[in-house]
């Protein structure tokens, strides 16, 4: 009888890296249609007459509901409440409407509409808001960018809701386990959406000759759609695991705001609440403006036209070879012989060096930057495995901080200086995206499997909501700020691509310190309360 309870999906790894596996293709999805117009930065302002400013303003558009309408504390409550599987599906649909508004709002069909006409006049001034400096809208906003706002704003409260459903899932799926690297595993896949995103939206956008920046947004809305199916598979998957142990999902534990204080008022929670919102507002904002900013620091020439380079089939080929990239050096991390294990790391570092050189040839901004989360999937896995058996967390924080405050330098500073030549250039921002996405990879690693040790489990969800909320703030106001930056440091600049990144790139450099500072104060804080963030999630 006891035999029998114990074998349960949970008891399986197959099982539970399924259940791992439609949880991250679903994030996978949404990171992808995050960024969706990052990469064609310069096409948005060249037919939709989006500047830096409306830019800005309507990238940090995605969580301004989640911060000012407090969506992410209330994603919290519903997740305690209802249980991972219902607040997986509500999240992917409240995506997939999100994302259909901004589709629209960027398509052709909306252009000289009657909705266009109302947003151009309206939404101009927002009482309270504007008179706070934080509205979401401003006067001369193109309407496009307006709707296109609104749209992103629910799209970011399903998304950030989506984010502590899966923390949550996975803490479900893997406590006792090898937790942190199934959380290290989720973010390198989810992460791969970044590299996505970066070939393909300019691909569709450009397809056939025709620019159409709708037809990139239709790309991620049709992945949304794809995003849940996956978690609706998943929910049947969870709903049989409770069959199996006869747990009831937690929404059978009465929610009580006191849990929120006891949270509130612990101090290394708040440490590493911080530490997530300096961190990740050094990231997530930058993702937004970095093929912008390399087109701006790099002397590139696109290759002639009817040459192999040029040609749109080579997007294609350069996003298989990435493919092989992440998952043989995903993969190595999970070989038992070494001639396997090193044979696949082999495999994985020729295909980067192939990767690079197809993205140099091609002259390509947006496929520089790709590279960015491929040396993450690559050690992701590794670090938290190191995490489970040997600890050591917040000095992982630590050096990802220092690393993310020379990578920003170095752009600032080192990038520039290359300008004019073309191979070094290039050969610089490589190096230099790869150490940024390595350093990105340190945080999920530590950072998120380090929550259960601070709080109760019956208020874990609400942990995650609170930590993404304050998270949020940063997401919410750093593209904004980058924005607004750049319009006061290129007065006059109407070339999207002749602006100056040093002031924000500075800018963000600063929250690497202030993060650096916070991670320091938490190890000593970590030694003198023995939070156990230095020790192994898996205890021999």
């Amino acid at each position: 009888m006891t035999q029998a309870i114990q074998k349960t999906l949970r008891d399986s790894a197959a099982m539970r890296w399924t259940a791992l596996l439609l949880l991250a293709l679903a994030m996978f999805c949404s990171y992808i249609f995050m960024d969706i117009l990052s990469p064609i930065k310069d096409l948005m302002q060249e037919t939709r007459g989006w500047d830096s400013l409306a830019f800005g303003t309507m990238q940090g558009s995605e969580v301004f509901l989640n911060v000012f309408a407090f969506f992410l504390i209330f994603a919290g409550i519903i997740l305690d409440k209802m249980g991972v599987r219902f607040t997986a599906v509500l999240s992917a649909v409240v995506m997939l409407v999100g994302a259909i508004i901004k589709w629209y709002a960027v398509s052709e069909a909306f252009m000289g509409s009657s909705l266009e006409t109302w947003f151009t006049s309206h939404l101009n001034y927002i009482p309270l808001f504007d008179e706070l400096g934080v509205s979401p809208f401003y006067e001369g906003m193109p309407a496009s960018a307006k709707f296109a706002a609104c749209g992103f704003m629910i799209f970011g409260c399903g998304c950030e809701m989506a984010g502590i459903t899966v923390s949550r899932g996975i803490v479900k799926w893997f406590k006792g386990r090898e937790m942190a690297l199934a959380m290290g595993s989720e973010m390198a896949l989810a992460r791969l959406g970044v590299a996505t995103v970066m070939i393909f939206s300019p691909f569709f956008a450009r397809l056939g000759g025709v620019v159409s920046v709708s037809r990139s947004v239709a790309f991620g809305v049709v992945l949304m759609c794809i995003a849940l199916i996956m978690t609706i598979v998943y929910f049947f998957m969870d709903k049989k695991l409770d069959a199996q142990t006869g747990e009831a999902e937690e929404k059978d534990d009465p929610f009580k705001i006191s849990d929120l204080g006891k949270i509130l008022t612990d101090g290394g929670f708040w440490l590493v609440a911080l530490l997530c919102v300096l961190y990740y507002s050094a990231i997530f904002p930058f993702q937004k403006y970095a093929v912008n900013m390399l087109q701006c620091n790099l002397t590139l020439t696109p290759p002639e036209a009817g040459s192999f380079w040029a040609d749109s089939t080579v997007t294609i080929v350069q996003y298989v070879i990435m493919l092989v990239v992440a998952a043989a050096g995903f993969a190595s991390n999970f070989q038992k012989k070494a001639a396997a294990k090193y044979g696949l790391l082999a495999l994985s570092i020729l295909s980067l060096v192939a990767y690079c050189y197809m993205g140099y040839m091609r002259q390509s901004a947006e496929a520089i930057f790709a590279v960015f989360p491929l040396l993450a999937v690559l050690i992701t896995p590794i670090l938290g495995s190191y995490v489970d058996h040997k600890g050591k967390a917040a000095t992982m924080l630590v050096l990802g901080s220092l690393l993310l405050i020379a990578c920003h330098l170095t752009f600032a500073f080192v990038l520039p200086a290359f300008k004019g030549n073309d191979v070094g250039g290039v050969a610089v921002a490589y190096l230099t995206i790869l150490v940024l996405g390595s350093s990105f990879s340190l945080v999920p690693a530590s950072l998120w499997p380090s929550v259960p040790k601070l709080v109760d489990a019956k208020v874990i969800g609400s942990a995650y909501a609170l930590i993404f909320w304050i998270q949020n703030i940063g997401l919410w106001l750093f593209p904004l700020l980058i924005g607004k930056v750049l319009e006061n440091t290129n007065e006059g600049v109407t070339d999207a691509t002749k602006l100056n990144y040093t002031a924000p790139l500075i800018m963000l450099a600063c929250l690497g310190v202030a993060a650096l500072l916070l991670g320091l104060v938490l190890k000593v804080v970590d030694r003198k309360k023995g939070l156990g963030l230095e020790e192994p999630n898996i205890k021999s």
